[in-house]
C-alpha cells in the first residue's frame, strides 16, 4: 500500500489509527508526541476512509487529499478530534518529513510553480479578494470579536478574553507607528474599520481605510457614520497600486499574505512613494521562520487563492530593494495560534447556524479544516506573525524601543478613563 509506506516514514509521535475503506485498519506512531511549549499536545485519534479513491488523490496530492476527503464527509474522525489529527500530523511533518522523498518532491514542485499561483495583478487581487472576503459578514461575526478583527491578536501577559487580545493589538500597533493629532495615516486592506477607527479616536489623526471588499467597505463606511467619524476616516474601493496621495504613516494588516512574490517590489517601491521622507510604516504580517516554500494547496484552492506567506529572506530582501530601512522587527509567535483557537472554538458553538441557515454541511467542514489547520501548523510549525517597522529616514523614530510600551499603555490608560474621543457620537432612533 503506497499511503501506508509513505505515512510509516514521518509518522513516528503520537497515535493515529486509519481504517481504509475496506475496513484495514493501520496504527501509526511510536512514541508519544513531546510537549512543544505552545500550547494541547494532540492525542491519540482515529480517521476512517470511505472513499476508496483515496490512495490515488494522495499520491496526486496529499494537502488537497486530506482536505477534500473532511469536506466532502469521507474522512470521519471516529476517536479524538480533527485538532489532534491534524495536529499529530503537522508536528510529524515538520520533524520528519525529510525523510520523505515523497513530501520532498511534492513540495519542491508547490515551490517551484508559486510564481504562477501568485500573479496578482489588480483585476485578479480583486476576484481573490472577494472569493473569500465578500462572504456573508453574518458568517465572521459568529466567531471575531465585536469589532470584527480578523487577524493576529496579540496576548500580553494576563490577557485571556479574546475581545482584550485584539484590543491590544490594535494599541500595539498605533503605538508604533507613532501617531500624533492631525496626521494623516493611510490603512492598506482595512478590513471591516476596526484599526483605522480606533486611530482615528483615540489619536485624532485622519485615516484613509481602503480595501477590495465590498462587504467589508460597506460595513466599515457605515461604522464610521456611527461613530461619528466621517470628518476623520474615508473608507474606499481602491487597489495600493491606485492610490495618489501622500501620508504621514501607512499601516497594511493581514493584508501583504495577498500581494503575491512577484509583486513585492511593486509593492514596497509603491508604498514608499506615498509615504513623506519622515514618515513610518508597520506592516504587520504572517511569515514563516524557515527558507521560502510554498502554500498549501487545499488553502491555496478553497481559502485563500494567490495567497503567501513569506520568508524573512524574502520580505527583508525586497525592503531592502526598495530602499527603506527596517527600523525595527517583532516575530510574534504563538500568538495566531490563541487567537484562531478562539475562533475555532466559536465557530463550533455556532455549527447549526453556519449549516441550517448561512451554508451548509460542506461550508461548515471546510471552515473547521481550514481553522483547524491553521492554528496547528502556528502552533506546532514555523508559521510566525512578522511586524516590521519601514522608515525613509534613520532619525523617524526613537533609537530605543521603550516608547512602543510606553505609548501603548497611555493609550490603554486614558481609553479606560473615557477619552479622548475626538468626532461627535450621532444618536440614531432605534426600532
Amino acid at each position: 500500500m503506497i499511503v501506508d509506506a509513505i505515512l510509516k516514514r514521518i509518522l513516528k509521535d503520537g497515535s493515529l489509527t486509519i481504517i481504509n475503506h475496506a475496513g484495514l485498519r493501520r496504527v501509526y506512531g511510536e512514541a508519544p508526541i513531546p510537549d512543544h511549549g505552545t500550547g494541547p499536545v494532540p492525542g491519540p485519534a482515529t480517521i476512517r476512509i470511505t472513499d476508496p479513491r483515496f490512495t490515488r488523490k494522495f499520491v496526486s496530492g496529499p494537502e488537497l487529499a486530506f482536505g477534500e476527503a473532511y469536506m466532502d464527509g469521507t474522512l470521519v474522525v471516529e476517536e479524538g478530534s480533527l485538532y489532534d489529527v491534524l495536529g499529530m500530523m503537522i508536528h510529524n511533518l515538520h520533524r520528519y518529513s525529510r525523510a520523505s522523498r515523497f513530501f520532498k518532491a511534492h513540495w519542491a514542485l508547490n515551490r517551484g510553480l508559486r510564481w504562477i499561483y501568485q500573479h496578482n495583478p489588480v483585476h485578479r487581487a480583486e476576484r481573490n479578494v472577494a472569493h473569500h472576503y465578500d462572504l456573508s459578514g453574518e458568517l465572521y461575526r459568529q466567531f471575531l470579536d465585536a469589532d470584527q478583527q480578523y487577524s493576529c491578536a496579540y496576548w500580553p501577559p494576563g490577557v485571556a478574553d479574546l475581545e482584550a487580545a485584539q484590543e491590544a493589538k490594535k494599541r500595539h500597533i498605533a503605538a508604533k507607528l507613532l501617531l500624533r493629532e492631525g496626521q494623516t495615516v493611510l490603512d492598506i486592506g482595512c478590513g471591516w474599520g476596526g484599526l483605522a477607527l480606533l486611530m482615528a479616536r483615540e489619536h485624532g489623526v485622519r485615516v484613509t481605510g481602503i480595501t477590495l471588499s465590498k462587504e467589508q467597505l460597506g460595513v466599515a463606511q457605515q461604522r464610521a457614520r456611527d461613530q461619528g467619524l466621517e470628518d476623520l476616516v474615508e473608507f474606499r474601493l481602491q487597489d495600493y497600486r491606485r492610490v495618489t496621495e501622500t501620508f504621514d504613516r501607512i499601516v497594511s494588516v493581514g493584508m501583504f499574505e495577498h500581494v503575491g512574490v512577484n509583486h513585492y517590489a511593486a509593492f514596497f517601491d509603491r508604498t514608499r512613494a506615498l509615504l513623506k521622507p519622515d514618515g513610518v510604516f508597520l506592516l504587520h504580517t504572517i511569515g514563516r521562520a524557515e527558507q521560502p516554500g510554498g502554500t498549501n494547496a487545499w488553502l491555496r484552492k478553497y481559502i485563500f487563492p494567490g495567497g503567501y506567506t513569506p520568508a524573512l529572506s524574502e520580505l527583508a530582501g525586497a525592503v531592502e530593494r526598495s530602499d527603506w530601512i527596517l527600523s525595527d522587527l517583532e516575530v510574534l509567535r504563538v500568538h495566531y495560534a490563541e487567537t484562531i483557537r478562539h475562533w475555532r472554538e466559536r465557530f463550533a458553538a455556532h455549527r447549526d447556524h453556519v449549516v441550517n441557515t448561512l451554508y451548509d454541511e460542506r461550508f461548515y467542514r471546510m471552515w473547521d479544516f481550514y481553522l483547524t489547520g491553521c492554528e496547528v501548523v502556528f502552533r506546532f510549525d514555523r508559521q510566525v506573525v512578522f511586524q516590521a517597522q519601514l522608515t525613509r529616514e534613520l532619525g523617524a523614530v526613537p533609537i530605543t524601543r521603550d516608547y512602543i510600551t510606553d505609548d501603548q499603555r497611555t493609550a490603554e490608560a486614558t481609553a479606560r478613563r473615557g477619552g479622548p474621543h475626538w468626532g461627535t457620537p450621532v444618536m440614531r432612533e432605534t426600532g
